[in-house]
């Protein structure tokens, strides 16, 4: 849904009219605009306060049982519409919130006008990612107006930032309750307080973050399913605002993370993509020694026909542990995901990244040695505060040598709070869209020669669904997680297959399943 001058104007029209009612649970995160740059912060964890005692989830199911109750005498079933941005961690965490919904009794819709609660999972990442929210969230106003009754939430990491939460305060005052992912667990008393106390709630409270285990879920797929290793994130690089949002690291027990997986796998899950901000830092918060490739060791030891891939990984902690567990884990797909950010040494410093080019460029060439079939994508931002046009050219550069399968391309986009938004930018916009559109064709070129690569190979692939296509009815990917259009039976969703791939270009495979 568009934004559009007159959604704008049915949002101030509905503002006018709505009344002023609402409560503030706590007090909101003031640290955000911390004047520090460039500084790794140093926030200890107190491990007795980070996973959550099990009264504390007990008491979230009463509240869920209460709402339960609530919308069981309602005339009919509740539907719920739950609309998610961003990384793959919201998308898991939509999925918990789908689970408590679901235990509430609600059914689901994607229509809003059908719907009795919507919830919008959100994003901070980039300008453009909240942009979008705000003009969603105010075309709800039209839904909110067809229904009253209508319970509209926003959470995520927008919701966490403190001049996220007084513009929705003041100006989309059809939005009922706002919460940050921290306080995700407690969605059904959050909830609950709405449709009890009849007052607006906002939940934001700056904190360290914690551990729920045994939240409800569900998951929108049979072959494919998130499991979060960590939440949170220690780094601070200058030009992210998700350390100031999703709290500090935190690992889970692994033995939770491996009863998890094993469920999964009985199941029938056939991929499993582990999550974390930086999965790298795992087990570092920990009683008992264990990190990432330790993780990845033990999760490969649960029997089955699966494959576990993972991300992020931060290139600073990326080590010879991790590529040779990968190399030797048969159930580890062979991709990674590197971040790299730029290619100049000095932009990385800038960017408090913890390496340089040269470190990077040696990373990529350790993993290669044991993996020689490594796919290795990776994140870049053009245009960062103070990049001249030659530095920009050494992230091309750098592209060239490393030829990466596919990127993730970004101009820098200033997030509020963040070191990086308080430097001088004198680059213009224009002039960083030709170094970006310079690094698109370097990049395009390389994966349309690596996809044609494959062409005549014969690859064992996961068929994950349907593409929509007449001419390529299946959609699969392969081991290093390359998307293939492919033609086939329905029948093969959910089942890997060999395929003789026959076509490529830029962005994907063709191929016949055999």
């Amino acid at each position: 849904m568009a934004e559009t001058p007159l959604a704008f104007f049915s949002v101030y029209l509905y503002n006018a009219l709505w009344k002023s009612r609402e409560v503030r649970i706590k007090s909101t995160c003031a640290g955000i605009y911390s004047e520090v740059p460039y500084v790794q912060e140093e926030l200890p964890l107190d491990r007795t306060q980070v996973v959550l005692p099990a009264g504390a989830i007990r008491r979230q199911e009463e509240f869920t049982r209460r709402m339960a109750a609530f919308f069981d005498r309602a005339p009919r079933r509740p539907l719920a519409m739950v609309d998610t941005y961003g990384c793959q961690q919201n998308v898991a965490d939509s999925q918990r919130i789908m689970g408590m919904l679901r235990d509430m009794g609600c059914g689901f819709t994607q229509d809003p006008y059908q719907a009795d609660v919507i919830v919008v999972n959100t994003c901070a990442i980039r300008e453009n990612a909240e942009k979008k929210v705000f003009g969603v969230v105010g075309q709800l106003v039209h839904a909110k107006e067809r229904n009253p009754d209508l319970v509209i939430c926003l959470c995520g990491c927008m919701a966490q930032q403190e001049a996220v939460a007084a513009r929705i305060r003041h100006s989309y005052r059809h939005v009922d309750l706002v919460f940050g992912p921290q306080a995700l667990w407690r969605f059904p008393e959050l909830l609950c307080g709405v449709y009890t106390e009849k007052k607006r709630v906002f939940s934001i409270a700056d904190e360290h973050g914690s551990i729920a285990e045994g939240l409800p879920v569900v998951r929108e797929s049979d072959v494919r399913a998130w499991v979060s290793v960590m939440y949170g994130c220690n780094n601070f690089c200058s030009y992210c605002i998700v350390p100031y949002v999703r709290g500090r690291e935190r690992s889970r027990e692994p033995e939770r993370i491996l009863e998890e997986i094993r469920g999964l796998v009985e199941e029938g899950y056939k991929e499993i993509t582990l999550l974390g901000q930086n999965v790298n830092s795992y087990g570092r918060d920990l009683d008992k020694p264990m990190d990432f490739a330790g993780l990845l060791r033990e999760i490969d030891r649960i029997p089955g026909d699966y494959l576990i891939r993972f991300m992020t990984s931060h290139p600073k902690d990326a080590d010879e542990r991790l590529f040779a567990a990968m190399a030797e884990c048969p159930h580890v797909a062979k991709q990674l995901h590197l971040p790299v950010q730029s290619g100049s040494s000095r932009v990385l410093k800038a960017m408090n990244r913890g390496y340089t080019r040269e470190q990077y460029l040696e990373k990529v060439r350790l993993a290669r040695a044991v993996m020689p079939e490594l796919v290795l994508t990776s994140d870049i931002i053009i245009g960062f505060p103070g990049e001249t046009e030659e530095e920009a050219m050494e992230t091309v550069s750098l592209v060239e040598a490393v030829r990466y399968d596919a990127l993730f391309t970004f101009i820098y986009s200033p997030r509020p709070g963040t070191p990086a938004a308080r430097l001088p930018d004198p680059v213009s916009r224009e002039e960083k869209q030709s170094w970006f559109d310079k690094l698109l064709e370097v990049q395009n070129r390389i994966s349309g020669e690596r996809h044609r690569a494959y062409v005549g190979e014969t690859l064992r692939v996961l068929v994950d669904g349907g593409s929509g296509d007449g001419q390529w009815p299946l959609s699969a990917r392969t081991h290093g997680g390359r998307l293939v259009h492919l033609r086939g039976d329905g029948s093969l969703t959910g089942r890997y297959v060999n395929a003789r791939i026959t076509g490529s270009n830029t962005w994907a495979l063709f191929g016949e399943a055999l």
